[in-house]
């Protein structure tokens, strides 16, 4: 059974796991630090990482083992530079040393704004679908469900899309680059999980996921951050074949959790979406009529 720690704790847990791994990643020369001849230790030792961030050794130690009081901005930076943070594992770093979490208290229990919903079913026939903090599916439009799955059709909590990405066997067909996408996907979960440290949802799903996919099990302990960007997917559908999809990801501004993601297809690939949208609805309306006729 699991047990959560007060916020305090999983914040301090977090700056420590994201140092600690982060030390253990670099090697000597990689911050211009001699190897040595006897050196055993994997990756810098903690008195190395002091050294470079200009603080002292016990100090970085009971900063790694969340036992230390909040540092102050200047040793966060310090730690961030030492360590060769990129853009979003500082932000995290901020986040967790410096109790700068963005939380609005219940904000992500916030029901989806209606308008949201609607402007994504009239974007149409560019996929478009919108998910929350834990990446529950919350809308998406009839060219995503075509393209991906029919959320609408699954058990609520199977509308996720990092379960169905990591868990169903349909996802490894369907995302041409799936190893790809789903190593990205962890960790963009990874990095929204440790902004929320006081919430225990996240541990809640990572035990539940690493339970039913050997995948996130080997993936999540590695600790790996990415921020959520912009791109292009590659996606396999049995009528369309490979179709290639730019898109970009848009973070409501009444809820930072709700991120609203929109592809573009080419021109062509567009029109072929809009004729299977097309045939569908054709014979969604003949089931209908035949359903009516009958009773």
């Amino acid at each position: 059974m699991s047990t959560h720690s007060s916020p305090h704790e999983a914040r301090s847990r977090g700056l420590s796991e994201l140092l600690r791994t982060r030390r253990l990643r670099l090697q000597p020369a990689d911050v211009g630090l001699p190897m040595g001849s006897r050196r055993r230790t994997q990756g810098l030792r903690r008195e190395e990482v002091a050294m470079l961030a200009g603080i002292s050794t016990t100090y970085y130690v009971f900063l790694e083992q969340g036992r230390a009081a909040r540092p102050s901005r200047r040793v966060v930076d310090a730690l961030a530079d030492a360590l060769q943070f990129d853009p979003t594992e500082r932000a995290l770093l901020h986040a967790l040393a410096l109790d700068m979490t963005e939380e609005a208290e219940s904000a992500y229990d916030a029901p989806l704004d209606p308008t949201l919903s609607e402007i994504v079913m009239h974007l149409d026939p560019k996929p478009a679908y919108v998910t929350g903090r834990y990446w529950d599916v919350l809308a998406a439009n009839r060219a995503a469900r075509l393209l991906w799955t029919d959320w609408h059709q699954l058990a609520p909590p199977e509308r996720n899309m990092l379960r169905w990405v990591l868990t169903a066997p349909a996802a490894r067909n369907i995302l041409v680059e799936w190893e790809q996408e789903a190593i990205a996907l962890t960790a963009r979960f990874r990095a929204a999980a440790m902004r929320h440290p006081e919430d225990p949802a996240f541990q809640l799903m990572a035990e539940q996921l690493m339970a039913d996919s050997p995948s996130f099990k080997d993936w999540w302990p590695r600790h790996e951050v990415a921020p959520l960007t912009d791109g292009t997917k590659i996606l396999r559908h049995c009528d369309l074949g490979e179709i290639q999809l730019r898109h970009i990801v848009l973070q409501v501004a009444s809820n930072s959790d709700h991120k609203l993601v929109v592809f573009q297809p080419t021109e062509e690939d567009q029109e072929k979406i809009e004729n299977l949208l097309t045939q569908a609805g054709a014979w969604e309306a003949s089931v209908r009529s035949g359903s009516n006729a009958g009773s």
